[in-house]
């Protein structure tokens, strides 16, 4: 098994490469843990590799909020400093400074 480090960490705002969304870092698997399911319902071109790290996020995008699955291949850095209206952010993170927060808790696996 590879092992990789991951880019961003818990906590981190993200933005996605390809879609419209943006969120902050809740969990990080450190290579693909979703189902097979899952796996093909992604197209074919844009597919991503299963061994990187995947990344469990508090996503929204301009009509609504929702948890995303991500590759760490199709997320960039979120620059923009604009707080995210997730309410389920300020449920497990407090904001710490422009494009991060800081968790209330260890969440345990």
């Amino acid at each position: 098994m590879k092992q990789s480090n991951a880019k961003f960490n818990i906590g981190e705002v993200v933005r996605h490469r390809v879609f419209p969304f943006r969120g902050v870092v809740f969990d990080v698997d450190p290579e693909f843990a979703n189902t097979e399911e899952w796996w093909n319902a992604i197209p074919a071109e844009i597919r991503p590799h299963k061994d990187q790290p995947f990344y469990h996020i508090l996503a929204e995008n301009d009509e609504t909020e929702y948890v995303a699955y991500v590759s760490e291949q199709n997320l960039i850095s979120d620059q923009s400093g604009t707080p995210l209206r997730n309410p389920q952010v300020m449920q497990i993170f407090d904001p710490q400074s422009a494009g991060r927060y800081r968790p209330k808790f260890n969440i345990a696996h």
